[in-house]
């Protein structure tokens, strides 16, 4: 237990958090998001292990007044770091004072003294930059406000962007958006294909499986058909007014058909006629093709602030990059592309594991 001035922070359990009313805390705090929801940190429980925190600061009248969800990441021979959160870009306390966030900043300290972690890692959003401000960030968060319909919607797009879409329809792709356990198989495959097809370990699909029976209607999932092969897929998170996409993939061979375009526009449809006002776009470096894309869409640039800190507090510089460690990284990627695809997919969950990002 931990307080600052009048608040008081306890660690709780998922069960005692959901009956606190967390995830309706979440829902209508301006910075919640679906990685906030109990449903991420209950998955990465059951489907990887990792131990998951619950920290709840209240008023003096007993009210919630902010939530801060952690884990503790351990990783063999390396230790426990605390990660709030693991496999998204964003997490931290939500809290609806400064005192509060103060607390569970505090109490999340703490935990990593006191049960042996080796540092936290906090993932917190910053507001939107533009200009020379934007090109010093080596990543940002895009961000897209939307309209009350989809009609609105796609009238704001510029000629271009509309007919791509079209296009996408016109090379006789549809795009459909469904929830529940079939749904995330027919994403896995297109993921599973993606990811070794860029050298990187792959998510157990037990994860994802996990994840929609933690989210429920919540988790939605767009594919896109070509006659009955799905070749294209992405995965919508719903935190009130606000979707989050941390998975999107397509098979190489189809995208000349364009079925990102449709992929995205059918999940921006679905999440904008079902009152979301806000699409976070994920994680992009300024400049590259990802962020281009993205901002097609109207997303705009915001900051992403990770913050690393040791058990006391004192934060901890980023590594420096350097041309060797970004060799030995393509090496492994092309090490892991070269891999029967079989083997990476039974090899790649239990990498995937015990990488946060």
């Amino acid at each position: 237990m931990s307080g600052a001035d009048d608040v008081e922070v306890v660690s709780t359990g998922l069960r005692e958090a959901r009956a606190a009313g967390w995830d309706d805390y979440v829902s209508r705090h301006p910075d919640g998001t679906g990685y906030h929801h109990l449903a991420w940190l209950e998955s990465i429980a059951s489907a990887y292990g990792h131990r998951p925190w619950c920290l709840v600061a209240l008023s003096p009248g007993g009210n919630l007044s902010g939530v801060m969800p952690i884990c503790e990441f351990r990783v063999p021979l390396l230790g426990a770091r605390w990660v709030s959160l693991p496999y998204c870009d964003l997490g931290g306390p939500l809290a609806s004072s400064q005192t509060a966030e103060t607390a569970l900043r505090e109490r999340a300290r703490e935990l990593t003294q006191q049960r042996g972690g080796k540092g936290l890692q906090l993932r917190l959003p910053g507001p939107a930059v533009e200009g020379p401000e934007e090109e010093t960030l080596a990543k940002v968060s895009m961000l897209c406000d939307l309209p009350e319909t989809s009609d609105a919607l796609f009238s704001s797009y510029k000629p271009k962007l509309r007919s791509q879409i079209r296009k996408a329809e016109k090379n006789g792709l549809r795009a459909e958006v469904q929830s529940g356990p079939e749904a995330v198989r027919q994403f896995y495959r297109v993921f599973a294909i993606n990811m070794h097809r860029l050298g990187s370990p792959v998510h157990s699909l037990r994860w994802f499986l996990d994840l929609q029976v933690a989210f429920g209607d919540r988790m939605k999932v767009g594919l896109v058909f070509l006659d009955d092969t799905v070749v294209g897929a992405g995965v919508v998170l719903v935190n009130g007014a606000r979707a989050s996409i941390p998975w999107a993939s397509t098979l190489a061979e189809y995208n000349r058909l364009a079925p990102n375009m449709l992929l995205y526009w059918a999940l921006l449809a679905e999440v904008t006629d079902t009152g979301c006002r806000v699409f976070d776009f994920g994680r992009s470096t300024p400049g590259e093709g990802t962020y281009r894309f993205k901002k097609q869409w109207g997303a705009r640039p915001h900051e992403l602030r990770w913050l690393d800190m040791t058990p006391d507090g004192r934060p901890i510089p980023g590594p420096a990059s350097s041309g060797q460690s970004g060799r030995l990284r393509a090496m492994i990627e092309s090490l892991w592309q070269r891999m029967p695809l079989s083997v990476a997919n039974v090899l790649g969950p239990p990498v995937r594991k015990y990488i946060s990002l």
